[in-house]
């Protein structure tokens, strides 16, 4: 087999990437430099796992005829321990075949924004916020905060997280689109039930040259005061920057710099990926038009958490359900997502 199971492949571009990494100049090049070393830990990550995987099924066979002429309770739990092994192995290149997509190998941005609802909607992209947060904190991502504006009373109007690792773009692209609350507001002092909206998009950091033309005329640039979460402010200058495309209607800002011209050239960045997006989004659905009557719409409902009057997440695409709602904003939504992935 081919692909994830081609062995032979997999060893021959490790090679040549051990050989580019090993150069006196390697790491002149910064971002050309991370691409080919996160693309050098991924394939040796999956050779590491077919090799053990043909390991395990090794040794699951000689296990077995071992059982099968003098059965031994020691050899039986071992055997038991390698199944289950060869089984989350087996999952996770499962995963890694779904993950064939053209740009899911790349690093993404993540941004929340409220739906209608004032506090009650801030509040709950706040809750998203963290749930992001958790979820790569225990799945080896690095992330930063490029921008985030808090709420007036609480939670946060937008914010915006850029996130580097393993398929971030792959894993996380299934987590665009709209996420419903519904729960016993903290924020009515009648305590009744309440549902609130807030919208995900992810953006891949696309790592080829991008070429789109943007006309200066185009552009609104406001400059404003960088804030963290409180309002607190954190540079005593306008260094936040926040660029709005006319035509499109699309708006990114970044503060996380001391520098305006440094924020502004990430804004930038930010905004021509987010239009190359966008054209690469237009070109998908003209595709997809001619094989089905059904749209891409990544502005839809894609999951609902019910907090009250029972706990209950529901993934409106791929139909799994939890009961453990609070678990799942702790962070645990790798097996939604991969439920995601193999749901095509």
């Amino acid at each position: 087999m081919g692909g994830v199971f081609d062995e032979e492949t997999k060893e021959k571009r490790i090679k040549e990437l051990e050989e580019k990494i090993n150069r006196s100049n390697f790491w002149e090049n910064i971002n050309e430099a991370n691409i080919i070393n996160s693309e050098y830990q991924n394939l040796k990550k999956s050779l590491n796992n077919l090799y053990n995987l043909k390991d395990n099924i090794k040794n699951i066979k000689d296990i077995y005829k071992m059982l099968t002429v003098d059965f031994d309770q020691d050899f039986y739990n071992d055997l038991i321990k390698l199944i289950s092994s060869t089984d989350k192995i087996k999952d996770t290149l499962e995963i890694e075949i779904l993950l064939n997509g053209k740009y899911d190998n790349l690093n993404c941005y993540l941004e929340i924004h409220p739906g209608a609802g004032g506090t009650e909607a801030q509040d709950w992209a706040l809750m998203l916020k963290r749930m992001y947060e958790r979820f790569l904190n225990n799945n080896n991502y690095k992330y930063e905060i490029v921008e985030l504006q808090p709420g007036d009373e609480a939670g946060i109007k937008s914010v915006t997280i850029h996130i580097s690792g393993s398929y971030a773009y792959g894993y996380l692209k299934c987590e665009q689109g709209v996420h419903r609350l519904v729960r016993i507001s903290p924020f009515d002092s009648n305590k009744r039930r309440h549902t609130s909206f807030a919208s995900v998009s992810v953006t891949p950091e696309f790592n080829e040259d991008i070429n789109i033309d943007i006309n200066e005329k185009d552009l609104k640039i406001d400059v404003y005061h960088s804030s963290g979460a409180g309002g607190q402010s954190v540079n005593t200058s306008n260094s936040a920057v926040r660029i709005t495309h006319l035509k499109t209607g699309i708006v990114v800002a970044v503060q996380n710099e001391r520098s305006q011209l440094k924020n502004k050239e990430i804004a930038m960045k930010l905004l021509y990926n987010k239009i190359y997006k966008l054209e690469l989004d237009k070109k998908s659905k003209q595709e997809e038009s001619l094989k089905s009557n059904v749209s891409i719409d990544f502005g839809s409902q894609i999951r609902n958490y019910v907090l009250e009057p029972y706990t209950l997440v529901k993934d409106s695409r791929s139909g799994y359900e939890t009961s453990n709602a609070l678990k799942v904003l702790d962070g645990d939504i790798k097996d939604i997502i991969e439920s995601v992935l193999k749901k095509g």
